[in-house]
């Protein structure tokens, strides 16, 4: 692999998207493109991906990749709502602050319910009361339908083994098909250390936004069908969508290099062992304290404003969320150096508090 060097501007935590593309994944892309290929997924590419995902989570799968981590959330939710039905999701869900509502657009109508939990985390007795509250068959209120589950979370939080289970158990007694957006799911999963069928298809998740993007992808993200019987139009909203791709072959070549000796999970540890490092840092000085948890790849630092500001006129990039709020996301090829120079500036700045 090519030597991974830290960015000339300054340390770069403002999200895990403006790091570079894993060079595995261009290597690919190129050998893929040689000679002619049947287009619309007849290729070689697309048909071994719908093999290799099969095998990677342990089940009878159906994979479409799509361009975007929006677009895989939107269809997917869309493929498993009805337009008069509601969609639960965690108060601080992406598809809920940060897509504009994709997913009731394309879903002709369906309707996002917001439920409480800590951490981006969906309550499971949170969900109990917003799914009686919603007034099942009553003729003025929108349906429940289904559930969305963010792993790991908008707060970076990771939902373990049991807590997935009861919750899709929860969901299932009402009826709920179930979403997860997995924009981040490499690193729950390098998180957790348990096998992807755990918290997806033997857990009861109908369909999973698997992202790639985040972590060393390119232009490409999927959606992983697990029961097809849930989402049986998928197919019909992905093509009216856009997202069939007419050369699928390189977005074939993209998720089969992913997932290929384990490079999604070998980029998600070094994102995530780099938070890790930020942890540590943090736990020895005294005046920074966290909204959330550090269990993946991002952190969200509470400091006092002018402590921020210092970050800011040191030239760290993150992104700030409020005066006092800071976000910081680890990329695949962070550096300890990165994370050290953040740490100083840290340390200095509530110093010269």
């Amino acid at each position: 692999m090519n030597e991974m060097r830290p960015p000339q501007h300054g340390p770069d935590f403002r999200s895990d998207n403006v790091g570079a593309v894993a060079p595995e994944i261009i290597e690919a892309l190129a050998r893929a493109n040689r000679d002619t290929a049947t287009g619309y997924g007849g290729d070689t590419w697309s048909l071994e991906l719908q093999k290799r995902f099969g095998e990677l989570f342990e089940a009878k799968v159906k994979v479409y990749p799509v361009a975007t981590g929006t677009a895989a959330n939107a269809l997917a939710m869309a493929a498993i709502t009805p337009s008069h039905g509601a969609m639960f999701c965690q108060e601080r869900a992406h598809i809920l602050t940060s897509e504009v509502n994709a997913v009731g657009f394309f879903s002709g109508g369906g309707m996002l319910v917001p439920v409480a939990g800590p951490h981006g985390k969906v309550d499971p007795a949170a969900l109990e009361e917003a799914i009686a509250a919603q007034g099942k068959g009553l003729m003025h209120r929108s349906q429940p339908a289904s559930l969305n589950i963010v792993q790991a979370t908008d707060l970076g939080a990771v939902y373990a083994v049991d807590e997935i289970r009861a919750l899709a158990a929860t969901a299932k007694r009402h009826g709920l098909k179930i979403h997860m957006d997995g924009a981040r799911f490499a690193n729950a999963i390098a998180r957790l250390g348990c096998k992807p069928a755990d918290i997806t298809s033997r857990a009861g998740v109908d369909v999973l936004s698997f992202g790639m993007t985040k972590n060393g992808g390119l232009l490409c993200d999927a959606i992983v069908v697990f029961d097809e019987a849930a989402a049986p139009a998928i197919q019909w909203h992905v093509r009216r969508a856009g997202h069939v791709w007419s050369k699928a072959r390189f977005a074939a070549a993209q998720l089969l290099a992913y997932v290929e000796d384990d490079l999604w999970l070998r980029n998600a540890g070094r994102a995530n062992a780099m938070a890790a490092r930020f942890d540590a840092g943090l736990k020895t000085i005294p005046g920074a304290s966290l909204w959330a948890p550090i269990e993946a790849n991002e952190i969200f630092l509470k400091a006092p404003a002018h402590v921020i500001d210092g970050l800011e006129r040191d030239g760290v990039r993150f992104f700030r969320r409020a005066a006092d709020m800071a976000r910081f996301v680890c990329r695949f090829d962070a550096t300890e150096a990165e994370v050290d120079a953040v740490l100083a500036s840290l340390r200095r700045n509530l110093s010269n508090g």
